[in-house]
């Protein structure tokens, strides 16, 4: 890891910078003191037993879930989590694609492409290329749609943020957004501009370990970035996304610590629709900084999502295309209800005009057609959106 900035010269990663909103920090506090006590090693085969045969789980049935100990239960946590995934969705699997429409950013986090210290592309989008990517996309079928940018107030603020969702609310039924966090008043803004749901990953839920991977930058601020959710839904966003990318730290206590966060949130704001995506780190762009550890394996994925399953399983879960097609092929039967298609995560890169560089390196490009006939060939129906606004 290619360190630039000295310690002494770093700012105090747990003090708010001007203009952001802080909120009751006890969801936060709790989340943070769970991470710190949660360890794997305790648990042994009978607690896992245990949470197997639970007619519901909670927080210390899914620890035991995501411990070492559950490892060679994999096979039957898979068959639960199936069961329950069939209870709550039926045999459906969503649709949906991302949207790059800029990669400026004003953060320095060693491992991300986008990091403004990384000599890539860097370009943004204006209102007529979004419209022609969007109808790009809309062409395929698909009827939801993420839009995403670097973390750059300057370079994507947030009225160019709601005029791009507006524009894709003309054309999907479901906009989601994973920008840079925002105070509530700003998400209610972009609820007004035909927002519905936000996506922010945590990255990684030990502040040590955090301090360390974000050098510069608002996003350095670790209590403003988990809080992130909370703010989304004061702000009156229908649904929030929980992650943290795995394989930064521990990758069993930042899978806890985003399974506590989102029940934590659940429970204080019943009406929000919870959904949690597992992304591994994927090699970047001209990337000299963090490299993927060789820890988090497919089985041990396999193992986080039918935890994250077992222990919400109501909840929706994401399998990017940072997975290759035939893991995302046999998680969309057993536990995914969200699979992306159709996938480009370079800036303008749907209309074959890409003009800025990627973020990172996807395992799966298959386009929408390809997903949509893997998901019938596993005898589910590939569903483009449920959601009717009146």
């Amino acid at each position: 890891m290619s360190v630039t900035i000295e310690k002494s010269r770093r700012t105090d990663h747990m003090a708010y910078m001007e203009g952001m909103e802080q909120i009751d920090p006890t969801v936060r506090n709790e989340v943070v003191a769970a991470r710190e006590s949660y360890d794997a090693a305790s648990f042994g085969p009978g607690d896992v037993r245990r949470a197997l045969s639970a007619s519901s789980r909670g927080p210390r049935e899914f620890a035991a879930l995501l411990s070492p100990a559950a490892a060679p239960f994999l096979e039957e946590m898979a068959r639960l989590a199936r069961e329950e995934k069939r209870r709550w969705f039926g045999d459906n699997v969503y649709l949906f694609t991302p949207l790059y429409i800029s990669n400026y950013c004003e953060n320095y986090c060693v491992y991300c492409g986008f990091n403004c210290r990384n000599k890539i592309r860097r370009a943004k989008l204006n209102m007529e290329e979004i419209e022609r990517e969007l109808q790009a996309i809309a062409r395929t079928g698909l009827e939801e749609i993420l839009i995403l940018t670097g973390e750059s107030r300057k370079a994507s603020g947030v009225e160019y943020i709601g005029d791009a969702c507006a524009l894709a609310s003309k054309y999907f039924k479901t906009v989601g957004i994973e920008v840079y966090p925002m105070n509530s008043d700003e998400y209610a803004y972009l609820h007004k501009r035909g927002v519905d749901y936000v996506t922010v990953f945590q990255e990684t839920y030990d502040s040590d370990r955090y301090e360390k991977l974000h050098l510069a930058g608002h996003k350095r601020v670790f209590p403003y970035r988990l809080e992130a959710q909370e703010r989304a839904l004061m702000g009156g966003m229908r649904g929030v996304a929980f992650a943290a990318l795995l394989g930064l730290s521990d990758f069993r206590r930042d899978a806890y610590a985003a399974g506590i966060h989102a029940y934590l949130l659940q429970r204080k704001y019943p009406r929000a629709e919870i959904s949690f995506s597992c992304p591994r780190l994927r090699p970047i762009v001209g990337g000299e900084g963090v490299q993927p550890a060789d820890n988090v394996g497919e089985r041990e994925l396999l193992q986080i999502l039918c935890a994250y399953r077992l222990f919400m399983p109501f909840a929706g879960i994401t399998v990017s295309t940072r997975e290759r097609a035939g893991f995302r092929d046999n998680v969309m039967d057993i536990v995914a209800t969200k699979i992306s298609a159709g996938v480009s995560t370079g800036i303008g890169g749907h209309t074959g005009e890409e003009k800025g560089d990627d973020q990172f390196e996807i395992a799966d490009n298959r386009s929408v057609d390809e997903v949509t006939a893997a998901a019938r060939e596993r005898g589910l129906s590939a569903v483009t959106n449920d959601y009717i606004y009146l």
